[in-house]
């Protein structure tokens, strides 16, 4: 008979039922880890690009050129980095360096450069071109600027650091970790590319922080992100450059100006004839121009007026005007040749005649040429100065773009090259297109003032003050339209037309002036006029020493009075009372 056997089921264990679910749980949760898990990139991004970068301000710009043991950099990183008042000079091919006190001229793929004209021989040209491109040596130029440059090992970098530029040190971990934790990521994640690879204990600058990374930059110039535990902070370092450079001292007359012009038309005036001016210290008479396209200048000038201005105790700052013309302007200044020739003539002017300044007078320009205007001042001032003569220029207020009269003044860059802005505060009304009114009346002087301080330093702005008013005739024609004239008459033919129509001067809020008006019924004929008179001019010499001014200057003396010369003296202390 068969044999039968019985087996019993056993028991599993409910530990090792427990036991076998966690490792199930854990075998899935590393399944799941080993799927998700944020494995560094592998994946290595290039940094720079190009021979020869060059870094400066945290970034790459541009290429620089290396020939044995030159460096180059280009034209256009010194003018977006270092020197926006650099120019390029076609016709010489030369680039145009200026300083407080030098005009430096490097000719392209020469020996020489010019410093003040006078040569300096190198072993190396300053400038070559390739390509198409202009590029500069950098040794030349060190003793101008602030700047100092490394070249980094491994990687051929041209480091340009700036005197005040500031790095913060720091050195990588000693710790035993991973080297792939020790890469430099484009992003603030080990997710991201690397740009290099750095080991324990290197130096690097950091440069910033994010989301728990340092950047840091190494030794290679090469930036990146690295988490902020495998850095150690250390000291800030500030770049100290110390180049030799003399500051603009820009001279100063002895208390406020005092200006007024002298018109010269033809020829000038006998002294003799000229009456006392209370408290005038400068005399400005208008004595050259430009002539031709080529440079030169016709001069009206006379020694014995200047012997005449210095008995009296004045200071005489010829004018030079660019003949207000805006062809010829552009003509003469667009060449570094001419502009230099321009200034040779000046400063012989100024021996010839005695002179203790210029006053430039340029007007009705281009607006494209205003870069031109203030080149041609960049280049006058040092030889100017060191002549000894007083530079003052004159302006206009601001009266919106593609204005001949007003738009091509680079306000603020002239204010650091000359002693003076002159503002010519006048002809708010000037003709029919302006209609008749003010030829500058107070409201519109000062608002127009606080505007233009904002942009030049009122210890070297002049306030231009008229000495003229115009008669403004309206005919009113049978069909209602009216035709408006204006003539300007001097301060005492105001007086005559006032006495010969028996008209007593109104004060006229609006403007701030005194006021008179006349009509001729029989030619339907309307009269307006504006006063200069002695309570205007306190004025507007109160406007100057409200705001602080460095003085005042009138046009032009010719249309002056005796009373105006007291009326202007900012020494004078007097209430303004209204007729």
């Amino acid at each position: 008979m068969a044999r039968i056997e019985y087996y019993k089921n056993q028991k599993i264990s409910s530990k090792w039922l427990i036991g076998g679910i966690i490792i199930a749980l854990l075998m899935i949760v590393s399944s799941i880890l080993f799927i998700l898990y944020p494995f560094a990139s592998n994946e290595k991004s290039s940094y720079f690009h190009g021979k020869y970068p060059i870094l400066i301000n945290k970034h790459q710009q541009g290429n620089a050129l290396v020939e044995g043991t030159t460096i180059y950099i280009p034209l256009s990183f010194l003018q977006e980095n270092i020197d926006k008042s650099i120019v390029f000079d076609e016709k010489s091919h030369s680039i145009i360096i200026t300083t407080s006190d030098k005009v430096i001229q490097m000719p392209t793929d020469s020996l020489t450069y010019f410093i003040n004209q006078k040569p300096v021989k190198l072993h190396i040209p300053p400038i070559k071109t390739e390509d198409g491109n202009i590029f500069v040596a950098l040794e030349p130029i060190l003793s101008l600027y602030p700047i100092q440059y490394q070249k980094l090992a491994g990687s051929g970098v041209i480091w340009i650091q700036k005197n005040g530029d500031q790095f913060v040190k720091g050195q990588l971990t000693s710790d035993d970790i991973h080297m792939e934790k020790l890469r430099l990521r484009t992003k603030p994640s080990l997710l991201a590319p690397y740009t290099a690879q750095m080991t324990k204990k290197d130096t690097v600058w950091i440069e910033g922080e994010k989301d728990g990374y340092y950047l840091v930059r190494n030794q290679a110039g090469i930036s990146g992100y690295i988490k902020k535990e495998y850095v150690h902070k250390q000291e800030t370092i500030t770049i100290n450059v110390v180049r030799e450079s003399k500051p603009i001292h820009h001279k100063k007359v002895s208390g406020p100006v005092q200006l007024t012009w002298e018109a010269v038309y033809t020829k000038n005036p006998d002294p003799s004839k000229i009456p006392e001016m209370a408290g005038v210290n400068v005399v400005s008479p208008t004595w050259f121009s430009l002539e031709g396209k080529d440079g030169s200048i016709k001069n009206l000038a006379s020694l014995g007026y200047s012997k005449w201005a210095k008995s009296k105790g004045y200071q005489v700052w010829g004018l030079f005007s660019n003949g207000f013309d805006p062809q010829l302007t552009h003509d003469a200044l667009k060449e570094y040749e001419t502009r230099q020739k321009i200034i040779r003539q000046l400063l012989l002017f100024g021996k010839m005649y005695r002179l203790q300044g210029i006053n430039f007078d340029i007007e009705n320009v281009n607006s494209k040429d205003g870069t031109l205007v203030t080149q041609f001042m960049r280049e006058a001032s040092p030889y100017l100065h060191k002549a000894g003569l007083t530079i003052s220029i004159d302006i206009t207020f601001s009266a919106g773009d593609n204005n001949n009269w007003s738009s091509f003044y680079e306000r603020k860059e002239l204010s650091e090259l000359a002693d003076y802005l002159i503002v010519m505060a006048y002809d708010e009304h000037w003709g029919p297109a302006s209609g008749a009114g003010s030829v500058a009346s107070l409201p519109w002087v000062e608002k127009n003032l606080q505007t233009l301080l904002t942009e030049v330093p009122n210890e070297r702005l002049i306030l231009g003050i008229p000495l003229y008013a115009r008669l403004w005739k309206i005919d009113t024609k049978n069909d209602g339209t009216e035709n408006i004239t204006a003539k300007n008459l001097t301060m005492d033919h105001v007086k005559v037309w006032l006495k010969d129509k028996k008209l007593k001067p109104k004060y006229d809020e609006v403007s701030g002036q005194n006021y008179a008006e006349y009509y001729n019924a029989k030619d339907k004929t309307r009269y307006k006029i504006w006063i200069e008179d002695e309570l205007s001019l306190k004025k507007r010499a109160e406007l100057a020493a409200k705001y602080e001014l460095a003085g005042v200057a009138s046009w032009s003396r010719f249309f002056a009075d005796q009373n105006a010369w007291v009326a202007l003296d900012l020494k004078l202390n007097k209430s303004i009372t209204r007729k």
